[in-house]
This record gives structure tokens, sequence and C-alpha cells, in this order.
């Protein structure tokens, strides 16, 4: 089955040619890039003042985040178990109490390790894009 037709009001009739030196062409092509549009698209919405949303993907290969994101897992484990006992009508024990409070301070403290890696990596990216 073919393709529908547009509408003539939404057909792209019209041209306008433009030039652009080497860095202002790579310019806007990264910035389309980045925008995930095609670089027609990009320029049209950057043209007619509408909002063109940049998504960056920012990858971290840090070993002290894959062994915080794994903890996170064990814990996440730790209290889905606990709920379970509970749901299950589980009896309130002193084991239990001492095995959330566990919980809590491991998340607490991981918490901190996170923002603290956060901040060092929003300090390398600012640092980055001066």
């Amino acid at each position: 089955m073919a393709r529908p037709k547009k509408e003539t009001e939404l057909k792209h009739t019209h041209r306008i040619y433009l030039r652009l030196t080497d860095t202002e062409y790579e310019i806007v092509s990264n910035n389309a890039k980045s925008a995930n549009l095609p670089l027609a698209e990009y320029a049209r919405k950057q043209l007619m003042n509408k909002k063109v949303i940049v998504k960056y993907e920012l990858v971290a290969d840090l070993p002290e985040l894959k062994k915080l994101i794994a903890e996170f897992g064990k814990i996440g484990s730790n209290l889905n178990q606990i709920a379970r006992h509970f749901n299950t009508g589980g009896i309130h024990s002193q084991e239990i109490r001492k095995a959330i409070n566990e919980g809590i301070a491991d998340i607490y403290e991981m918490k901190y390790e996170v923002m603290k890696l956060a901040g060092d990596f929003t300090t390398a990216a600012k640092d980055y894009l001066k």
C-alpha cells in the first residue's frame, strides 16, 4: 500500500538556498544530530522560532558508579524480601527491625557517595564546556 499523500497546505513547496562556511555547517549539522532531527527540519524550526529540544546522552563508565548500582540492587532485593515477609503476615522481630535499619543506613551512605560522584562529574562537565 502506498504512503498517503500530504494535504497541500502541509507540503513544503518553497525553497530557501543558504550558504554556510564549513564551520557554520558543522555547527548546524551537529545541533541537528543532537536534537535528533533531519537538517532541514532543524533549520525550519530555528527559522520559525520554534523550540528545539537538544538531548544529550552522557555515558560515565566509572567503576565506583558500577559498584553503587550493584549495591542498590542488593539493597532493593533485601527490601523486597522484608516487604514480602510483612505482606505475608510475618512477625515483627528485633532481627527484622535491625535489618531494616541497616538497609536504611546503607541507602543514606550510598546517597552521599552518589552525590559526591555527581558533584565531581558536574564539576568536570562544567570545566569541559568552558
